[in-house]
């Protein structure tokens, strides 16, 4: 008949479930932050499993700290940065910044400008070591810091100096002057030792890193430093 709807109504039950079915769709917008935040998430995970060796070596050389580990120098733990304040001059009296130091591995002597026996002992064995390694010396510098007035005797100069016959060449020594107090709250002796007493290896960075026991065993050391020159191979390189 006109004017009559013949088609039968919708259920109330209909209805509800159209409007839940629409209402529950996720919008456009939510998708993309979920995405968003997923993606984050897996890229974390990537960064972790790359950084882990590292981490994972980081904590057991200087947390777990392994009796079985055989380094022959004393560990400074946390290391000391060198400040960036420190006075240091050459021999001529001219300022040089503690900037330059950084870039190589750094073998340290301290001692007064007299340098008495352990001092000439210490420059001998800073020699003889740079010499001993051979192809990487090149990533190691010698360093003499004179913490004192005295004039260092021309004997002494001379013997660190380099050498004028070519076939017997090496490096020469680095001589800065500083002053004593500033230079203690960089380096320290052991207990009941004084600063001349040690040799001290200093990082690439400028952080003072490992403390040479009195009286060093040469072969002894040379070995801790192969093992630094091995581990740092990946980021050192030689030269400033």
């Amino acid at each position: 008949m006109s004017g009559i709807d013949s088609s039968a109504p919708a259920s109330p039950d209909s209805a509800l479930l159209v409007n839940f079915s629409v209402h529950s769709l996720p919008s456009p917008r939510d998708a993309a932050l979920r995405r968003t935040e997923r993606g984050r998430w897996q890229m974390i995970a990537v960064l972790l499993v790359c950084a882990a060796p590292v981490i994972a070596s980081y904590f057991t050389y200087f947390v777990l700290r392994p009796q079985a580990r055989t380094n022959y120098g004393e560990l400074v733990v946390p290391t000391r940065p060198m400040p960036s304040s420190l006075p240091l001059v050459d021999l001529a009296g001219v300022a040089s910044a503690p900037l330059s130091l950084r870039g190589q591995w750094l073998v340290v002597v301290v001692a007064g400008g007299a340098c008495d026996s352990r001092c000439e002992r210490h420059l001998w064995l800073q020699r003889q070591l740079h010499e001993a390694l051979g192809a990487e010396k090149d990533r190691v510098d010698k360093l003499w810091l004179i913490d004192d007035n005295a004039a260092p005797r021309r004997e002494t100069l001379a013997a660190i100096a380099a050498t004028r016959d070519v076939r017997d060449a090496f490096t020469p020594t680095t001589v800065l002057r500083t002053d004593r107090a500033a230079l203690g709250q960089w380096l320290a002796p052991a207990p009941g030792q004084a600063l001349e007493d040690h040799l001290y290896l200093v990082d690439p960075r400028g952080d003072w890193m490992m403390r040479v026991p009195v009286d060093a065993d040469p072969a002894r050391l040379k070995r801790d430093i192969d093992k630094l020159l091995r581990a740092s191979a990946g980021w050192d390189r030689p030269g400033r």
